[in-house]
């Protein structure tokens, strides 16, 4: 059975930093793309970072670019999400994804996300 737990969420103050978990069992981590997508109240779900298979590439939305980092560990089966300078806007729940294309067919996991709220 695929699991994906994220961790890490929590409210911060405009400006702070915090660090998101996703830890994936129940698959091949290696083979599987790794993302990071959030979802604020009333707003459709958008995808923040990916990360490929091999670790080797990423991409970010245009609003967290230079200040967000998405990361992946092999030996720990788990991808992270460095947020910093972080603002009130990016206050949303933050879904772990994990995707690959088989050709016939693509695999989809999701995590059941962490909350992140940025306010003073």
């Amino acid at each position: 059975q695929v699991q994906l737990v994220e961790s890490g969420g929590g409210l911060v103050q405009p400006g702070g930093s915090l660090r998101l978990s996703c830890a994936a069992s129940g698959l091949t981590f290696n083979s599987y793309v790794m993302s990071w997508y959030r979802q604020a109240p009333g707003k459709e779900r958008e995808l923040v970072a990916t990360i490929t298979n091999t670790g080797r590439s990423t991409n970010y939305a245009d609003s967290v670019k230079g200040r967000f980092t998405i990361s992946r560990d092999k030996t720990k089966n788990t991808v992270f999400l460095q947020m910093n300078s972080l603002k009130p806007e990016d206050t949303a729940m933050y879904y772990c994804n994990a995707q690959r294309d088989l050709g016939f067919k693509k695999q989809n996991y999701w995590g059941q996300g962490t909350q992140v709220t940025v306010s003073s």
